[in-house]
């Protein structure tokens, strides 16, 4: 078990002394009380369970002090406060386990290996660093990951605080607020579009749940087309047949200007006439879909904000499923918190409601659609927007649901489209009586998006040139954090990458990144990174303006180690030193190149095929093996030698080929695969024992982990696919000539990968992808020549196992 705060800062003495006071953790005349006196005051605090002394007492004679007393017994008898003794009450007040977790005398050591801060001091502690030390074990995290003074406000530490005021400890919003009382109301945002074309401005549903404050507070604002439901049957009768080839494409010398989406001249649908103001809303609600972030924060002093937008159940609307107008639709939801935009209270009335609670100060949160449409928010540049959490969002969906002129899939979702996704997120089909009035309509956009976007040819157009936020990174206003998982082949890393990128341009925001080695997940949640702690820092500077230098303390970058669990390291930035080229032949990665050829055949038995489609990813296990019997003769399997040194990957490696397809069609896959015998990281979390609270008497989290599995033979770093004829980029048709060579340059999906000596790396060359792209299994022969053929490495050189 391993902790890794980040968020933690360093006050000056005085400070500390003020905080502590403001939570009623330090007596006013401290000074006159003896070390140990001082100490049970500590303890006296840390069970507001019970009220009185005698029970205090019990619960604190329950720890043990060292190898012959318990607590109670050591401070009657003491006049002196060991740093060992502390920091072995310390390890139980966290809630790890003697013999367990630890052993008595080796207190100093588990601290190491747990990976828990504590001030540098041996012997005996005086008043002023016991206060020190106490501090900072209040912002320490215990076992199930949470600070122990967010631990003890799960217990109802402030329970007799006010609880309609905010209140900041080391940076962090405080746990004050009631959540047994939260206002709940529904409010009817006018936007900017007229998706159902009846001549008026849609309304779009907004949910919003709040603590009772005294003074205004900022508001999380959560997008999620999902959030008033979806329609899984009508998605899974919407699927695209895979079993088709890819098309044969007419060459073209097509220029990106002649498909660039350029935004129509705005003509503002009518808006309502306002018949009266209310500050009181007319609807309400039992359960929101949470986000359990936001539920964190309730407690905190923030708003929960959630709206489905455009096509939502009870709003207006058609879900048109990443165009500009749902876009512009969750602004407009950002500008009514901000003040700046008309809500109502209703879809009847036309009475305005003003979001009178808000601060003016909003952040966006969400994982994969949700995220998505965080990004796509920010780009506007829309006011009020103070920062988002990019967390596993697309930032191009051309990459989402295309690659190179490829079809391709998420992973795990063979079929799906544009067209698909709206229909599974229009809930307004869940009332019938509503549906009834807009079907026909959602029905001609809906063959109208299926031409669009072009499942035949597969090539970049205008429709998903419009789905393109990197063109407009540069209008972000906000500070951004991009959450991704490297092993996430739903939403891929170059989604992440490329947005990264893009806001290096910009220089009037700040960035950061967060890369995991789980699949498509949250990780608010895991244990041993203290995420929500990060969050809770940036929020309370950004929205509430507290001065705790989040914004220049936190990392750039933080990468979780793929060799070991629960390791993280931290970077300046996400990219490579240097590039190291290595060239393939029949059977390894050498340096030098080969002048000899190798063939591959496309196509499997029927029977073979459907015995992968019908286990998911099996083929992707398949296929990167060293020994394979059912693909042996559908790849190129290519590898290197040991390693003699360890190799740190950091960026995009880049696969150039000379290959020609006994046919005037043709695509490549590519896959980088880590070789040899080990145990590695698993990608789908672990369930650990125990629940992380959010809030006193309100929800509980599971807890997860992304842990060690049991010993495999590879495993996949990255991935890429192109297709022949889109060799120099995604909107140009390029000649292909059956049996005719062309060279090509596939980016892999960029990762940061740790691969230690002894390893050996391999290369598997392929072309119809079972999991990703179309299914036609077609009989087609590719031949690859070495002498043409490299793969470029993206290194980092001489970087210690700790990182920056």
């Amino acid at each position: 078990m391993k902790m890794n705060q980040f968020a933690i800062y360093e006050n000056n003495f005085e400070t500390k002394v003020a905080e502590l006071k403001s939570l009623k953790f330090l007596p006013k005349k401290w000074e006159e009380l003896s070390e140990c006196e001082l100490f049970f005051y500590f303890l006296s605090k840390c069970f507001p369970e019970v009220k009185s002394i005698s029970a205090v007492k019990r619960k604190i004679k329950a720890l043990r002090a060292n190898e012959t007393q318990d607590v109670l017994e050591y401070l009657e008898e003491s006049n002196t406060l060991s740093t060992e003794n502390f920091y072995h009450i310390a390890l139980q007040l966290l809630g790890f386990l003697e013999e367990v977790d630890y052993k008595v005398n080796e207190i100093s050591q588990a601290f190491e290996k747990i990976n828990l801060p504590r001030i540098e001091k041996t012997g005996d502690l005086s008043k002023e660093e016991l206060i020190e030390a106490w501090y900072l074990l209040l912002i320490t995290h215990n076992k199930t990951g949470l600070m122990l003074i967010d631990f003890l406000a799960s217990k109802g530490y402030f329970k007799d605080f006010d609880h309609e005021i905010a209140l900041f400890f080391n940076g962090k919003a405080m746990s004050v607020f009631e959540t047994t009382s939260l206002i709940r109301e529904v409010v009817y945002v006018e936007t900017d579009v007229d998706t159902d074309e009846d001549g008026l401005a849609d309304l779009v549903k907004v949910e919003i749940v709040r603590p009772r404050a005294k003074g205004k507070i900022p508001a999380l604002f959560t997008a999620s087309p999902y959030n008033q439901g979806i329609n899984p049957e009508a998605n899974d009768k919407k699927l695209h047949d895979v079993n088709v080839s890819i098309e044969r494409k007419i060459p073209n010398e097509l220029r990106y200007e002649e498909i660039q989406y350029v935004a129509e001249e705005k003509t503002l649908p009518k808006k309502r006439e306002i018949s009266s103001y209310t500050s009181e809303a007319d609807e309400t609600f039992t359960r929101e879909a949470n986000y359990s972030l936001n539920d964190f924060f309730l407690s905190r002093g923030f708003a929960a904000v959630y709206a489905t937008g455009i096509g939502g159940m009870e709003s207006e609307g058609i879900m048109t499923c990443a165009s500009v107008k749902q876009t512009h639709s969750m602004q407009a939801v950002v500008e009514w918190l901000a003040g700046n935009r008309v809500a109502f209270t209703n879809r009847e009335d036309r009475v305005a409601i003003r979001a009178d609670w808000c601060n003016g100060h909003i952040a966006m949160t969400g994982k994969s659609y949700l995220g998505t449409l965080a990004t796509a928010v920010a780009t506007t540049g829309v006011k009020g927007l103070d920062l988002i959490i990019s967390e596993a969002a697309i930032s191009n969906w051309y990459q989402y649901y295309r690659d190179n002129g490829l079809v391709i899939a998420p992973g795990g979702f063979q079929g799906e489209d544009c067209d698909v996704l709206a229909e599974l997120t229009f809930s307004r089909m869940i009332q019938a009586g509503d549906y009834l009035h807009s079907k026909a309509q959602f029905d001609r956009k809906q063959a109208e998006m299926k031409e669009l976007q072009d499942r035949k040819f597969g090539n970049y157009n205008t429709f998903w040139d419009e789905r393109n936020y990197l063109p407009n990174v540069k209008n972000i206003q906000c500070d951004v954090v991009i959450v991704h998982g490297l092993n996430d082949w739903n939403v891929k890393p170059r989604h992440a990458w490329q947005l990264w990128c893009a806001l290096k341009e910009n220089s009037s925001v700040k960035s950061r990144i967060i890369l995991h080695q789980g699949e498509h997940i949250y990780i608010n949640n895991n244990r041993s990174l203290d995420f929500s702690d990060m969050m809770n820092a940036l929020f309370s500077e950004k929205l509430y303006g507290v001065k705790n230098q989040a914004n220049e303390q936190l990392p750039n970058v933080i990468w979780q180690e793929n060799t070991q669990a629960e390791v993280w390291h931290t970077f300046s930035d996400w990219t490579s030193e240097k590039e190291t080229r290595v060239y393939p032949n029949q059977t390894i990665l050498g340096e030098t190149s080969s002048n000899e050829e190798k063939s591959f055949h496309d196509g499997i038995s029927e029977e073979k095929k459907k015995k992968f489609v019908r286990s998911r990813n099996s083929f992707s296990r398949e296929i990167i093996k060293e020994n394979t019997q059912d693909l042996a003769e559908s790849r190129l399997y290519l590898q290197t030698k040991e390693l003699n040194e360890e190799l740190l990957l950091s960026g995009t490696p880049v696969v150039k080929l000379r290959v020609k397809s006994s046919k005037n069609i043709g695509l490549i896959s590519v896959r980088l695969v880590d070789v040899g015998r080990a145990k590695r990281l698993q990608e789908t979390p672990s369930v650990l024992s125990g629940k992380i609270d959010r809030g006193y008497g309100f929800r509980e989290e599971i807890l997860k982990e992304i842990q060690q599995g049991a010993e495999t033979n590879e495993k996949m770093i990255t991935i890429g696919h192109m297709n022949l004829q889109n060799r120099k980029n995604a909107w140009k048709n390029d000649e292909l000539v059956a049996d005719e060579y062309v060279e090509l340059a596939i980016e892999m999906q960029p990762t940061i990968y740790r691969l230690p000596k002894g390893r050996r790396l391999a290369l598997v060359i392929y072309a119809t992808d079972i999991d990703y792209t179309l299914q036609g299994n077609e009989e087609v022969s590719y031949t690859v020549d070495f002498a043409r053929t490299s793969l470029s490495l993206p290194i980092i050189k001489n970087k210690s196992v700790t990182g920056d």
